[in-house]
């Protein structure tokens, strides 16, 4: 006996309408940043996969002539297109001002190659180099390749092991500054880099902790404890390993505080720079903010051999 047709195509009517739903309640939290706990903050990372599977299904879709289903996925793919489309695409606006290059990389707690990281920041001709997950060994190996030749000047925090330490390696003059902000999170040392012509530029090191089950209020603290972006002083760069992508709502509000995401900026926001000891790069957590005062000219990332983190450089241009 077959099955009647009309009952079939219903079957797979209300079959593509859950589905629908599904990916509509799936956006609603990406629209809304209602992602909290252990499961939702780590699968908004993959929004732009999602963004993907809903154009796929939004055909599938179509071949069950469902109206509702298909009205549906189309809102869907139209919110999730305006959420993730324009960090693809470059600005119209060049940035101006005077280059300073900035190069970021996390060591994963000192396993980085640390010939690859000089190499790298003598290439770029890099003004400042923000690392994260810094030991007292890789410290060692980095000095041993030339990097304290390469960039003399030097605040760092390193740990005997693990993700606590950071530091900032320079071109130029620099010091440290205290009472900018009380990180949360791993190290994060604020610092003061000497511009030729008596100006400065600040830059903080950023790495919160990652949101794993247990540490989730405290990796959205860490973000949102962040100094917010100046309109006067000095221009402020946060550079590091934010544990945090675009479609993260905590990363979303420091941004509307007037920063600029360099590789969203140049058209790059959506190169991956983590995925995990053996996985091939997946979301991009590492970032590079100027305020309004800075803009990128911009942006390449790099494999770093011994990292699960690529190196994020960003060429930007800084107002006088």
């Amino acid at each position: 006996m077959t099955v009647p047709a009309r009952p079939r195509r219903r079957w797979r009517a209300w079959l593509a309408i859950g589905v629908a739903v599904v990916f509509a309640l799936g956006t609603t939290v990406r629209l809304g940043g209602l992602e909290a706990g252990a499961v939702l903050v780590p699968l908004v990372s993959f929004t732009p996969y999602f963004t993907v599977a809903a154009l796929v299904v939004l055909g599938l879709v179509i071949s069950t002539r469902s109206r509702v289903a298909i009205a549906i996925m189309l809102a869907v793919c139209l919110c999730l297109a305006w959420c993730v489309v324009p960090r693809a695409v470059s600005g119209t606006v060049a940035a101006t001002g005077r280059p300073f290059r900035v190069l970021t990389a996390n060591l994963n707690g000192g396993r980085g190659d640390a010939g690859s990281i000089v190499d790298l920041a003598r290439r770029l001709n890099v003004d400042v180099l923000s690392l994260q997950e810094l030991t007292w060994s890789e410290r060692d190996r980095l000095e041993a390749a030339g990097l304290a030749k390469l960039l003399p000047y030097q605040v760092i925090q390193p740990s005997e092991w693990g993700a606590d330490g950071s530091g900032v390696y320079a071109r130029l003059p620099l010091r440290e500054q205290t009472g900018v902000f009380q990180p949360v999170g791993h190290h994060m040392p604020v610092v003061e880099v000497a511009l030729p012509g008596g100006s400065a530029v600040q830059v903080v090191v950023v790495h919160p902790v990652a949101p794993v089950p247990s540490t989730v209020p405290e990796w959205e603290a860490g973000i949102a404890t962040l100094p917010p972006a100046p309109a006067t002083g000095m221009p402020r760069i946060l550079a590091g390993d934010f544990n945090a992508t675009l479609d993260h709502a905590v990363f979303r509000r420091l941004l509307a505080t007037g920063y600029t995401d360099a590789a969203a900026a140049t058209g790059q926001g959506l190169v991956p720079t983590w995925g995990g000891r053996r996985l091939p790069p997946l979301v991009t957590i590492d970032h590079v903010l100027t305020d309004s005062r800075a803009g990128a000219a911009g942006v390449q990332v790099y494999d770093v051999p011994g990292s699960d983190h690529r190196a994020l450089f960003a060429d930007l241009r800084v107002q006088p």
